[in-house]
């Protein structure tokens, strides 16, 4: 197969898991573990996450709907806090491999669930950390955030709309994503789906896909 774009999730595969800020959250805060990713996962197309996402609500409805429901679950965690931990720390290997990408003619596109907090797309809590995420956004040709899209992943839609947007087949695009959820529509569609785990792992899926040394 002869791959002509690759798109990528921002959180958890330009950036570092935010899973990883939520677990330092849960250990301050003296809640179990995945806390975040329980309260997350449940009724996932229509929790406090999921409105967030689609722009449903907004940061203070967020707020208050995301501690009812840790407090369903017998837990005290304000959705604000969640917040103050979504923005990850860049992973420079992942910019270089965006940039060779664009050097060796490939289209290079973002699909990210996001919501309408902190600054620019990457949700940034500084003004340093939002300007270098503006910075790595301009390398893509195209991008779909859910929170002005008003559509968020697994929804099959959110993938087609980029295809449609970049004029090409799903069988011809490589999606990465850390979510498997989100890997799985991707797949159905027929592109080729990296579940990322980790930074290198990633580059390494990658690199065979498209027969490269990556990063």
């Amino acid at each position: 197969m002869t791959y002509k774009t690759v798109i990528f999730d921002f959180g958890g595969v330009i950036t570092s898991s935010p899973f990883e800020a939520f677990n330092r959250l849960e250990a301050e805060k003296g809640v179990p573990q995945d806390s975040v990713r329980r309260i997350n996962s449940a009724n996932p197309d229509s929790n406090a996450w999921a409105r967030f996402e689609r722009a449903e609500l907004d940061g203070a409805g967020f707020d208050e709907a995301f501690a009812e429901e840790a407090r369903a679950i017998g837990i005290e965690l304000r959705g604000a806090d969640v917040l103050a931990r979504l923005a990850g720390d860049v992973r420079p290997n992942m910019v270089a491999t965006l940039d060779r990408l664009k050097s060796e003619g490939f289209t290079i596109a973002c699909i990210t669930n996001n919501v309408p907090a902190g600054k620019g797309a990457g949700m940034a809590m500084s003004d340093e950390k939002a300007a270098a995420v503006k910075e790595i956004m301009l390398r893509f040709d195209h991008i779909i955030e859910s929170s002005k899209a008003g559509i968020r992943k697994p929804d099959p839609r959110i993938y087609q709309m980029m295809c449609e947007a970049l004029n090409v087949e799903p069988a011809q695009c490589i999606y990465l994503d850390d979510l498997g959820i989100n890997c799985k529509p991707a797949a159905a569609l027929g592109m080729a789906a990296i579940k990322v785990s980790a930074e290198q792992q990633a580059l390494d899926d990658l690199g065979a896909l498209l027969d490269m040394q990556l990063p």
